[in-house]
């Protein structure tokens, strides 16, 4: 810390050094700013204040079947109104500002001029607006205001009028569009509905159901043909397997078995029908095959015991084969037919997995268009309301004032200017001058550096400071310093005094 008041001491000293520079050019700038003040020509501000009644008593009373209008809408109508080319070339007609434009591009800065000075502002209190204007003319700037008035009280009514048939044209070219939409979207439905008969939501059952019964229906009928093939290759085989004729072996004449002949017949039968029935590996079929095997043996055996007298041989036709052709042609018949009806339960199948294929896109389709259809007719209806709420609102317009506007203060200039106000300015103009001099001999003191002490001599030297010299000084020096010291109070005091004079002869001259 005593680091940064040293340093700061000696930035002072050095600015002292060099306080005749901060005197000349805090007067030189202080003489050009009063100059600048001085000359700086009057302006006059004229204002009116205007109420915006919009509280009718059929508001309440047509609320909901007629358009209320918006205050910020009606501000930034008059806002518009008000700094629109047209009515600027209005305002300047009328208050013969045109006059003095000789060249189109004096008449481009006239108006522009007369659009950045204008100003609308809200007062306090509700609907309670201001307009002021300035200038060097103050019967002009009041001209100007009440030119003002009178364009916005005509352009207002003129502008409701035109809004209100406005918007009822284009509600009406919309209503158009969205009847052709709306006719387009119901013809689009009807033909949907038309093209896609027994598939709409609610027709036609559970189709889920009855594709899972056309599965259950399909797996049992291929269950079924799957054993009648097998039953019937299973014939097939074992009808190649057998003769169509038996050869009959030579047995001895009178020596035959009547009783065991006729139980190897009756279990030869029984084998025949098991075979019908199960496969060859089927332990009834086994144990017959064994049986028969037993007794054409014991009827062998009885054969080696007799002495034959006679022997008989020859062939006849083959039973069994006739049997199990007679049932391969029963497996074939009902192998032919369980394909027709796995043909047709197929098909049906296909058909019920393609319209449950097609049921959700349906449903979507018929989806999008009902809510395509509900969207236009909604527009619709609201187009329809709105556009007799426009009709009213017209007719309420026509013949009774919604709006109604009331000049409070007719445009007025006070006699003091409300530009330049020359006593701040000069009190501005004297801080300026005051911190440009100080500014300057700042700097000059950084451009030609001086030592003033052995706190800026230590920065600067590389060798250690053993002691100081003080100055001594000599009485024509001392008087000479104090002539400085008074001259330069002299200076700033002057420069402070002719602020007070300059401020004291504005009032007294009427000017401040």
């Amino acid at each position: 810390m005593h680091e940064v008041l040293a340093k700061l001491m000696s930035y002072l000293r050095a600015m002292w050094l060099r306080r005749w520079y901060a005197v000349v050019v805090a007067w030189l700038i202080a003489l050009v700013g009063w100059t600048w003040v001085y000359l700086t020509p009057n302006r006059y501000e004229a204002t009116a204040r205007v109420y915006i009644d919009t509280q009718s008593i059929l508001k309440p009373l047509m609320s909901g079947l007629t358009v209320a209008p918006n205050m910020d809408q009606i501000v930034t109508m008059m806002t518009r109104t008000l700094i629109s080319r047209p009515n600027m070339e209005k305002v300047a007609r009328m208050t013969d500002l045109d006059v003095s434009a000789k060249t189109p591009k004096e008449m481009e800065a006239l108006l522009d001029g007369l659009a950045n000075d204008i100003k609308l502002e809200a007062a306090r209190g509700d609907n309670l607006y201001v307009i002021r204007y300035q200038h060097r003319d103050p019967e002009t700037a009041k001209r100007v205001v009440q030119s003002l008035l009178t364009i916005l009280v005509e352009s207002s009514l003129g502008t409701k009028r035109k809004d209100t048939d406005t918007a009822k044209r284009f509600i009406q070219d919309q209503l158009k569009s969205y009847e052709e939409k709306l006719v387009a979207s119901e013809n689009a439905l009807k033909e949907f509905k038309q093209k896609h008969v027994g598939l709409m939501p609610g027709e036609g059952g559970d189709y889920f159901a009855k594709l899972a019964a056309a599965q259950q229906a399909l797996s049992e009928a291929q269950l079924a043909l799957r054993e009648a093939e097998s039953r019937r290759d299973q014939l097939k085989r074992q009808l190649a397997d057998e003769r169509p004729e038996i050869e009959k072996e030579a047995q001895p004449l009178g020596a035959a078995n009547p009783e065991l002949d006729a139980r190897i017949q009756e279990q030869q039968r029984r084998l025949d029908q098991l075979r019908l029935v199960y496969t060859e590996r089927h332990p009834d079929v086994v144990a017959t095959k064994r049986l028969i095997d037993q007794l054409e043996a014991q009827k062998r055996e009885e054969a080696k015991n007799r002495k034959p007298t006679a022997v008989s041989a020859g062939s006849s036709p083959n039973p069994f084969y006739q049997q199990l052709g007679i049932a391969l042609a029963e497996a074939e018949a009902n192998v032919a037919s369980l394909k027709a009806r796995v043909n047709e339960l197929a098909a049906r199948h296909a058909q019920l997995k393609h319209a449950v294929n097609m049921v959700p896109q349906v449903e979507a389709e018929l989806t999008q268009l009902t809510r395509d259809y509900e969207v236009q007719k909604a527009n619709y209806e609201q187009l329809l309301k709105r556009l007799e709420s426009a009709e009213i609102s017209e007719q309420m317009e026509s013949k009774t004032e919604v709006i109604d506007f009331r000049v409070v203060d007719p445009p007025r200039v006070p006699s003091k200017p409300a530009f330049p106000n020359r006593p701040l300015l000069l009190s501005l103009v004297l801080l300026v001058a005051l911190g440009a001099g100080v500014a300057v001999a700042f700097l000059v003191s950084q451009i030609i550096p001086v030592i003033p002490d052995r706190t800026a001599l230590r920065a600067v030297a590389d060798y250690p400071i053993l002691g100081s010299v003080s100055m001594v000084w000599s009485p024509a020096q001392k008087r000479q310093r104090r002539r400085g010291l008074a001259a330069f109070a002299a200076a700033v005091g002057s420069l402070i005094g002719a602020w007070g004079a300059l401020v004291s002869a504005l009032a007294l001259l009427g000017r401040a």
